[in-house]
């Protein structure tokens, strides 16, 4: 995954400014980002705070871990079905 110029610490700053005044245009220009970038974090990001942004970053890290222990442990649990279904 393509790691992002900026934390969400920052993300939040700048969403912020949007919101106090700067327009979207010019957040753009300053920062050196598309619009669509700023808009895919206002989605994502929006209402937060910066201890909301790293309670999430731990829980996206999280779901990531378990997703991985789950497939690897279905994996297994197919090996072991596969190697048990063969006639001895």
């Amino acid at each position: 995954m393509k790691r992002s110029r900026y934390r969400e610490e920052q993300i939040i700053g700048i969403l912020k400014e949007v919101e106090a005044g700067l327009t979207v245009a010019e957040a753009c220009r300053k920062y050196g980002m598309s619009q669509w970038t700023l808009y895919s974090w206002r989605k994502k990001y929006q209402g937060m705070s910066v201890s909301d942004a790293k309670k999430l970053k731990a829980l996206e890290d999280e779901n990531r871990r378990l997703k991985k222990l789950v497939a690897d442990l279905s994996l297994d649990n197919a090996a072991l079905k596969d190697v048990l279904s063969k006639n001895w």
